[in-house]
């Protein structure tokens, strides 16, 4: 696995983030189930049936240093709401993709993801030394893309027939990044909206 990248627990006011564990399934499932959120055809959430497979996947990847998974716990109640990942590794030329991202119906417009992706870019920035953090979407999904530019991130173009789905759909990527040369705004900003609360 590469040394630029390995498990660690990233910690704020509201949310830990830790390292994605089996043993983490049960709470998953349920996290997963508030909401049904695998019913969003433009989202790729696990099932319980197919919760298994997501969980061998991601350590999986882990294992081989192209991702780093992360089981999302609200520090309130220290219930499972959600998981999110580093994902398209390129230690070499210090780049990451931050995704595979959902949370429990209850967790969403909370200030939950804000402060996560927070943790997560402070991170990559400032620990990893990354030059860039990549973020991807689905072209429909309107909230994640919304959610994405709140944070500051740019859009950089759209992969037109990026992906066939389950159903066979070809899925548009919407592809956005931040640079280490803005995170400092970035950065400034986030911490500014966390103070004033979450947006409703």
């Amino acid at each position: 696995m590469s040394t630029w990248l390995h498990p660690i627990e990233l910690e704020g006011n509201l949310v830990k983030l830790v390292p994605l564990q089996k043993s983490h399934k049960v709470d998953l499932v349920f996290a997963a189930s508030d909401g049904k959120l695998w019913e969003l055809w433009y989202t790729t959430v696990p099932t319980p049936t197919t919760m298994d497979a997501y969980l061998n996947t991601a350590l999986e990847e882990q294992n081989k240093g192209l991702s780093l998974p992360f089981t999302i716990i609200e520090k309130k109640t220290s219930k499972v709401v959600g998981s999110t990942r580093f994902l398209n590794v390129d230690a070499k030329n210090k780049r990451v993709e931050i995704g595979a991202t959902w949370y429990a119906q209850k967790a969403q417009r909370t200030g939950i993801n804000t402060e996560a992706k927070y943790l997560l870019l402070h991170h990559a920035f400032e620990t990893l030394g990354c030059i860039a953090v990549e973020f991807r979407t689905h072209f429909h999904n309107h909230p994640s893309r919304n959610a994405i530019l709140r944070l500051g991130a740019k859009q950089d173009g759209i992969l037109r027939n990026h992906r066939v789905d389950a159903e066979g759909n070809l899925r548009d990527t919407v592809v956005f990044s931040i640079l280490d040369s803005e995170w400092k705004t970035v950065k400034t900003s986030l911490e500014f909206k966390m103070k004033r609360g979450p947006l409703k």
